[in-house]
């Protein structure tokens, strides 16, 4: 087998960043510049324009997804006792919410037809114990949400949907995360819409719930020295912010180009034995990642490797499978669908700098694997 030195990058934020880089530059200084570091004028401009692009009533930047989670579950006074539907195919962080403010999280099981879970699958999952519904649009594909509302208007249920991999997803004609109760935001770097470090968001048409979660960011204080409840110190600082309200005037763009890349890869893929992404009708991604599947994963990983093309696996180690509960419940569940996905995902080059030569190098050496 011959290798070679050269590699096509799985994401390559160095291209993202030249591109950016006098924006970037001047935001920064800008920040320098200023008097405040913390809760000033780059969050406000930030959370307005971000709740403005998801059609939200507003956003709240925290520090990370995770907490992002976790407050919104907060806000929704979730605790000890309460359930929480989530799937069984999912970054961790998804699980580990719920557990933090105490709750339990009740996965359903992903179908190994489609690698999402279905509505009957989460109504069988609802008890007299669960308070939401947390659906996660994963790798930038839109879960169908009008039948988990209905689902939650009958049982009487809050609806938070984890989009860290969908800014700028559209679910018909309208954009994720405006659509629930409310909805949870990464801006780690390597996401469609990413800080130069960690960040989060929360958004919401809720008033009430928007002046609980402004409050739980900052040590349970809406006034400085008077703290109503215990809160968290998770704030999305002026600098982040600043960075990212750069980058989302080009989200748009950056996404129509992952657009570009995962058109090509449907089209010259075909026929090669790979199991590719299916999109839901009615529903736009944004291609946060381009997911194939194979019963040879591990095998084709490595041919892509000699090949100097990177790859990415998410998620090899299904969340029940996890050490972190090996000694729960959680650890004793039977997940069989999760456990196959774990099994056979594989994560090709994707983003808005993925030139059409190394793209090609991706096909080509694709079309060259033999199992």
């Amino acid at each position: 087998m011959t290798t070679t030195s050269t590699t096509v990058p799985f994401l390559d934020l160095r291209a993202l960043h030249a591109e950016l880089q006098d924006e970037l530059d001047a935001a920064a200084l800008g920040v320098l510049r200023s008097e405040r570091v913390l809760l000033g004028p780059e969050l406000e401009r930030f959370e307005s324009a971000w709740a403005q692009a998801v059609g939200a009533g507003s956003a709240v930047g925290v520090g990370s997804g995770l907490d992002a989670l976790v407050l919104a579950l907060r806000a929704l006074d979730v605790g000890p006792g309460d359930e929480v539907v989530v799937p069984a195919h999912t970054f961790v962080a998804t699980w580990l919410a719920v557990l933090h403010v105490g709750a339990t999280p009740v996965p359903v099981d992903a179908s190994p037809e489609t690698g999402t879970w279905d509505v009957d699958a989460v109504a069988a999952a609802i008890g007299p114990r669960t308070r939401v519904l947390l659906p996660v649009h994963l790798y930038g594909q839109p879960v169908e949400l009008d039948p988990l509302l209905r689902l939650a208007e009958r049982h009487g249920l809050a609806v938070l949907d984890d989009a860290a991999q969908a800014h700028g997803a559209r679910y018909g004609d309208r954009p994720v995360g405006g659509l629930t109760t409310l909805t949870a935001w990464s801006f780690y770097p390597g996401k469609n819409l990413g800080a130069l470090g960690d960040g989060g968001a929360v958004t919401t048409s809720d008033p009430a719930l928007d002046r609980r979660l402004r409050s739980l960011r900052n040590y349970g204080s809406a006034e400085k020295y008077v703290h109503t409840e215990v809160g968290w110190n998770s704030r999305l600082d002026e600098l982040q912010a600043a960075f990212l309200s750069v980058k989302l005037a080009r989200l748009d763009e950056h996404n129509a180009r992952r657009a570009r890349v995962a058109d090509r890869y449907a089209a010259e893929l075909a026929g090669t034995g790979l199991l590719l992404p299916a999109t839901a009708a009615g529903t736009t991604p944004v291609w946060h990642l381009y997911v194939v599947r194979t019963p040879a994963r591990d095998a084709l990983r490595e041919h892509l490797a000699a090949h100097g093309v990177e790859t990415g696996i998410h998620y090899p180690v299904p969340c029940h499978h996890q050490a972190a509960f090996a000694d729960s419940p959680l650890g004793r569940l039977a997940l069989p669908g999760a456990e196959q996905l774990s099994r056979e995902v594989l994560s090709l080059p994707m983003g808005p700098h993925l030139s059409d030569a190394d793209q090609d190098r991706v096909i080509a050496a694709i079309k060259e694997f033999r199992p």
